[in-house]
């Protein structure tokens, strides 16, 4: 199917941290092949701070109808003000039919995306999705940048754009400084438990990169306090260790995370994060999977344990004993830190 080249591109964001950084990669195909066009993106508003370091993005446009409600008068309402900006093309990442609404009643000629929910009719480029052809949720993106059965090349890698300006005065805000390596540790994860690191093996990092000369950020939402307060409390110097958690915006986040000597996170939105940031990562996967979401960057190790129950994809253990976490034991993650700090990096650590 040979698709007319559009001039302004509309794109419906997702909700999440992890996939809005992963979605940079289709920003990124449509302007290596489009490099004139305009891509503005409709989201939620917690999305901006991420958007305007994507030097791809003309605008981020807020979406201002809560994630799975309907609200049918505000989604009507959006569409009369999109149908103004004369759009080509929209593409939509999310897979609801709500998600369809916005640019059907916007009346954009031209509206791209995965079958999922019934949404025929509301999409005229509408594609079944072959999961063993595209696996990861990256390449399910980046597909849609192309004409439909198009061989997809290898999606390019997301690139955050970082404000080094800024970081002086956040420095100062925050009571940091850079006198020695900075370990970056991301301890939460909104999708659940499921997908924490227990806070005591953090701890246990911490406490070695720290006799090492290192010191020690935690980062992530206020809801991430607790834990990392805990892990705080553990080590036999806690004032090497600084708890950014709920204190930071994103946008601060993103240029302290790019000081950083190395990060070990959870999979999380803050682990996509420091991929496109291009730091030394060290990913902790328990329930969930670098087969669907890994971090796009060189510099990772990936860092799970084979376990008969997994990966269950649960935000809750169903078993109740969290082994695929519990049982992965802070020595492997301090072999992987080595490891990406003395050499290439590598794809896979397991035991």
């Amino acid at each position: 199917m040979s698709l007319p080249i559009p001039q302004k591109i509309l794109i419906i964001g997702p909700s999440w941290v992890g996939d809005m950084v992963m979605a940079q990669s289709l920003f990124i195909a449509l302007k290596q092949q489009y490099p004139q066009c305009q891509i503005d993106v409709l989201a939620p508003a917690w999305t901006r701070p991420l958007l305007v370091r994507m030097p791809e993005i003309t605008e981020a446009i807020a979406m201002p109808v809560g994630h799975g409600s309907l609200q049918w008068g505000l989604r009507k309402q959006v569409a009369r003000e999109l149908r103004d900006k004369s759009y080509d093309q929209a593409i939509l990442l999310p897979n609801s039919l709500k998600s369809a609404l916005i640019p059907w009643l916007a009346k954009i000629p031209l509206r791209t995306g995965w079958k999922g929910e019934m949404r025929y009719g509301l999409l005229n480029d509408l594609r079944p999705l072959d999961k063993q052809r595209y696996p990861l949720m990256v390449e399910r993106f980046t597909a849609l940048a192309y004409p439909k059965n198009h061989d997809l090349p290898e999606p390019p890698k997301p690139s955050l754009r970082v404000e080094p300006e800024s970081v002086p005065a956040l420095l100062e805000k925050f009571g940091l400084n850079l006198d020695r390596p900075v370990l970056v540790l991301c301890p939460g994860a909104e999708f659940g438990p499921a997908k924490r690191w227990p806070e005591s093996h953090y701890a246990a990092v911490a406490e070695q990169k720290i006799a090492d000369g290192w010191q020690v950020w935690i980062m992530g939402s206020g809801k991430d306090q607790p834990v990392a307060q805990a892990i705080v409390e553990q080590l036999s110097e806690p004032d090497c260790a600084h708890v950014l958690a709920g204190h930071t915006e994103l946008a601060d986040a993103v240029d302290l995370m790019a000081q950083a000597s190395a990060v070990v996170s959870n999979d999380s939105g803050l682990m996509h994060i420091a991929a496109a940031l291009n730091r030394p990562l060290v990913a902790v996967y328990g329930s969930t999977s670098p087969g669907f979401t890994p971090p796009l960057a060189e510099q990772v190790a990936i860092v799970s344990i084979p376990v008969d129950c997994g990966p269950c994809f649960q935000r809750e253990c169903p078993q109740g004993h969290l082994k695929c976490l519990n049982n992965l034991s802070p020595s492997q993650v301090l072999e992987a830190l080595t490891t990406i700090s003395e050499s290439q990096p590598v794809q896979m650590v397991d035991s």
